[in-house]
């Protein structure tokens, strides 16, 4: 995760990996052992080498060693999925929730492909459409208050059936549709080969993206599903 600068569902509040990572301990090509750095938290002593590790893929050294930067669990979350008639309005939703200053802790897209094949896989329901999904935490009071700002800016934005969840398991539950997604679009077309890319764009670029990455891919022969994270 180190050597490839990692990210994943919690990244819009906690960052990658080059956000988490305290020090390296590293084996270069010569046999040295280099610890990247120390503890303080503050050092004006030459190059930033954890950070200049970290994303290098193997080609500065081994990593063996990490010391991790922790996080407290929150005291209270709240899971929310709303859906949208295009898969731009639910773009431009999770644009302007992570411009607005709320601390989202999660914000994932489902198209509608992804929805629909967790219809067929699991069984279930759900309205085959663009969804997105949030996670926001902090005290009882502060998440319900991001809660609703978030629910205003989809209303301003074509959105609907706008649900959210503090039970935990309810809360497992949604999250679970999104869990599934990835394996039920396998499943989909089982004899076909899958492949799995990332791009990264400026957040100012991300409807732009999905939308002229959906036009091409319609026009195309291949069975295809978008995640933005």
């Amino acid at each position: 995760m180190c050597a490839t600068r990692c990210s994943g569902s919690l990244a819009a509040r906690y960052g990658t990996m080059r956000e988490n990572v305290i020090s390296l301990k590293v084996i270069l090509a010569n046999g040295d052992v280099v610890k990247t750095a120390s503890r303080a938290r503050k050092s004006a002593a030459g190059y930033d080498l954890t950070r200049l590790v970290i994303g290098s893929e193997g080609t500065l050294g081994v990593v063996t060693e990490v010391t991790l930067r922790l996080q407290k669990i929150p005291q209270h979350s709240v899971v929310a999925m709303c859906n949208f008639p295009t898969i731009k309005d639910a773009a431009d939703v999770a644009i302007a929730t992570m411009l607005s200053g709320i601390q989202v802790s999660r914000v994932e897209l489902m198209d509608e492909v992804q929805v629909r094949a967790v219809n067929i896989a699991n069984g279930k329901d759900l309205p085959e459409v663009p969804t997105l999904m949030f996670e926001f935490i902090g005290t009882e009071a502060y998440a319900h208050e991001q809660t609703l700002i978030v629910q205003q800016i989809v209303s301003e934005h074509n959105g609907s059936d706008f649900v959210f969840a503090e039970d935990p398991q309810a809360k497992k539950e949604l999250w679970k549709i999104r869990k599934e997604a990835l394996w039920a679009c396998f499943a989909m077309e089982p004899k076909f080969e899958a492949m799995i890319s990332d791009v990264c764009v400026p957040l100012s670029r991300l409807a732009d993206l999905i939308s002229r990455s959906k036009q091409e891919l319609d026009a195309s022969p291949l069975v295809w599903y978008t995640r933005p994270e």
